[in-house]
């Protein structure tokens, strides 16, 4: 049976060889760029701000970084195990307009923790690891030039431990914080009464912690997709109930450490369906084994969450991946980009680094959703993230797949910043890309408005008006991540060159929470700059 294994592995390994060979940069789309040649520290939490930042952060406990927090500045602590006088930051803010980074002061560990917006832009911070476990952050933006920093808080805390857990923003604004390593309960912020047990966690745990970051997704009905190993089900939080069981997804476990990815489709029409991709992950027994180079699976389930008996659709991407990240991109479809080909998630565990993006279109018949794009130089393995930009491009932040940093390794610490443009911001298609000339800044549920757009040549069909979250990107899945495709009528040219869209916003928080939004006019699958609008009630 080894044998046979062993037969299988070196057939993979050489039909993987073979695709890179065939394919090169020059024949495939999309085109990468370096931002930021040393942003100071390896990001493994990323969230991108209605100022046009980006916030990274770190573990606290890792040792030095390579960015020093500013003069006087220090954090003490006895019980810390590497500095106890610690001066280096393990939280940058970055500036996409200058490409530079500021030092933020984090006070407690950040490990693994969890993170969401909040209805004022206001990003929330919760849980960690040590001292950090239960303690809740924020951080209010400001623009790029000012001066905000992390608060702790220091008058609540979490009812439980939170370490891997995942974060979802519901349609009042608060939000659920789901599970986390030997915690399987959920609770809520603002705090209500304490946490809530949910059992469902404790059926999804096996040996090899396979319930660790589970997958939330709010449906347009306001109940909970929660995925976690390879189960699902669908959650009341109203009444702390399970409404259904999803059936287990086949190919084995999904989540940290197996390492898959997941997404909710754009929601559009009349907001009665949604349907979630999970995709990816290592084959079982990898982690316990601690096997480096056991090869990842590629397959890919789709199910209709919202339909009365679904079922998974299963399909296979190019390349078996771990780790990799699923961005939705303002033009409906999916990126897939960082992650590995061989191993699992954790501490020099994985192997064989996936260089190649892949694009999911989902409208495309099954066998023909993947399209390959063009590769990367810079591997992203564990502790990587990727964060759509309002200007349609892709942030890649982080990999440090070791304990501390170390530059003389196998995959060393990654510092530098990347970003990703798909096909859609080519030179070829300048001329089809709509420009955002006027639109709200403030939008209520229901509301029609009026949003004007300029393009080079005429428009031809119907420009979308589609809003994307910002969501907090960290271990493969971007919690509270959405797009949110709104109704809208023929554009219509007027006297000053452009033309007016007249829009309908979501019908409640159901489909789309409140918040800040990136609001993108796509022209022909070409999307605009985005203009952040806030949502409210």
């Amino acid at each position: 049976m080894d044998s046979v294994l062993s037969r299988w592995v070196l057939f993979v390994f050489v039909v993987t060889i073979a695709q890179c060979n065939v394919w090169t940069r020059a024949d495939l789309p999309g085109t990468w760029e370096l931002l930021v040649a040393n942003a100071g520290i390896a990001s493994m939490h990323t969230a991108v701000t209605r100022y046009n930042t980006v916030v990274l952060l770190d573990r606290t406990n890792i040792g030095p970084s390579r960015k020093m927090l500013p003069r006087g500045h220090c954090r003490f602590d006895p019980k810390e195990a590497v500095l106890k006088r610690d001066c280096y930051a393990h939280s940058v803010v970055l500036d996409l307009k200058t490409n530079t980074v500021r030092p933020l002061m984090i006070l407690t560990d950040t490990w693994c923790s969890s993170g969401q917006f909040l209805p004022d832009g206001t990003l929330l911070q919760t849980g960690g690891d040590m001292d950090g476990v239960k303690r809740i952050r924020k951080f209010q933006p400001c623009e790029a030039e000012g001066f905000c920093d992390w608060v702790e808080l220091k008058d609540v805390e979490l009812a439980n431990g939170r370490w891997y857990a995942t974060n979802q923003i519901l349609p009042d604004g608060s939000v659920i914080i789901v599970g986390g390593r030997a915690t399987n309960t959920i609770e809520y912020y603002p705090p209500r009464d304490g946490a809530v047990l949910f059992p469902f966690l404790s059926d999804a745990e096996d040996k090899q912690m396979d319930n660790l970051y589970p997958y939330l997704h709010l449906l347009p009905n306001g109940r909970l997709f929660i995925f976690a190993n390879n189960k699902a089900v669908l959650y009341d939080h109203e009444n702390n109930k399970i409404v259904r069981d999803y059936p287990p997804l086949d190919g084995g476990p999904r989540n940290y450490p197996s390492a898959g990815s997941s997404a909710m489709l754009a929601l559009q029409g009349d907001y009665s369906t949604a349907v979630i991709v999970v995709c990816g992950g290592a084959q079982y027994g990898a982690f316990i084994q601690k096997s480096t180079d056991t090869p990842a699976h590629g397959s890919c389930g789709r199910i209709v969450a919202t339909e009365a008996d679904p079922v998974w659709q299963m399909e296979d991407m190019p390349f078996g991946r771990i780790m990799g990240d699923m961005v939705m991109l303002p033009t409906s479809e999916i990126l897939i980009i960082n992650g590995a080909q061989a191993g699992t998630q954790g501490f020099e565990m994985a192997s064989n680094p996936c260089l190649f993006p892949v694009l999911y279109r989902p409208d495309q018949p099954i066998g023909l959703r993947f399209m390959t794009l063009n590769p990367g130089t810079v591997p992203r393995m564990y502790h990587s993230t990727a964060n759509l930009l309002p200007d349609g491009r892709v942030l890649i932040a982080g990999s440090n797949p070791h304990y501390f940093y170390k530059f003389n390794a196998e995959f060393p610490t990654e510092l530098r910043i990347e970003a990703f443009s798909p096909e859609y911001l080519s030179a070829d298609r300048a001329n089809i890309r709509p420009v955002i000339e006027g639109i709200p800044e403030t939008v209520r549920y229901g509301e029609v408005f009026d949003v004007f757009i300029s393009v080079s040549l005429p428009v031809v069909g119907i420009v979308e008006l589609n809003l994307g979250s910002a969501p907090f990107a960290t271990h493969s899945f971007s919690q509270g991540q959405r797009l949110v495709k709104l109704g809208v009528t023929s554009a219509i040219p007027d006297s000053n060159g452009r033309y007016k869209i007249g829009c309908t916003g979501p019908p409640n928080g159901m489909v789309a929470p409140p918040g800040y939004y990136m609001a993108f006019a796509v022209n022909q699958g070409v999307p605009s700059v985005a203009r952040w609008i806030q949502l409210v009630a």
